[in-house]
């Protein structure tokens, strides 16, 4: 009997992080490249491992619709950013693995005009090319904001935990 690709990841992030103590986490977070997409809409990757992945980002007037309040845009790009992290977690550094998104659905549940929006995800299931995500997005005095669920396939080579080379 084969061990599932999960249990792979897990025992290559543990020879990389034996003690358990988040250094590889963070690692694996300083070395992942900012995005342009990432510049223009300003948000962080703060927390990053198998299944789970959390973004925060800081309201700025550029995050705001005419009437002053967020722009749905803004949670639904969060919800698609961090499920794809989520999905893609690679524990080897110097590896990558990639997917695509092949539906995204966003319910909004509530209003933020400033402080910090934090968007949490969680692999819910899948196989071995497709993987379902759940998320949440909450404002900073824990108002839930808009809720996602997404279906994603993985990049040709990024179905193996282990990734590929970063190029």
């Amino acid at each position: 009997m084969t061990k599932p690709a999960a249990a792979d990841s897990a025992a290559t992030a543990m020879q990389h992080d034996p003690a358990g103590t988040g250094d590889l986490m963070q690692e694996l977070i300083a070395l992942e490249p900012t995005s342009g997409y990432q510049e223009l809409m300003g948000y962080r990757l703060v927390e990053w491992r198998e299944g789970y992945a959390v973004l925060e980002l800081d309201i700025g007037p550029q995050h705001l619709n005419r009437a002053g309040v967020l722009h749905g845009g803004v949670p639904a790009s969060l919800i698609d950013t961090i499920s794809g992290f989520c999905g893609c977690y690679c524990p080897i550094p110097g590896r990558v693995r990639r997917c695509v998104t092949l539906s995204l659905t966003t319910q909004y549940l509530g209003q933020a005009s400033k402080g910090t929006l934090r968007t949490v995800a969680r692999v819910t299931g899948g196989g071995r090319k497709i993987f379902f995500v759940a998320c949440e997005v909450t404002a900073e005095d824990g108002t839930l904001i808009a809720t996602g669920t997404g279906t994603f396939r993985y990049r040709t080579g990024s179905e193996d935990p282990n990734g590929v080379p970063r190029e």
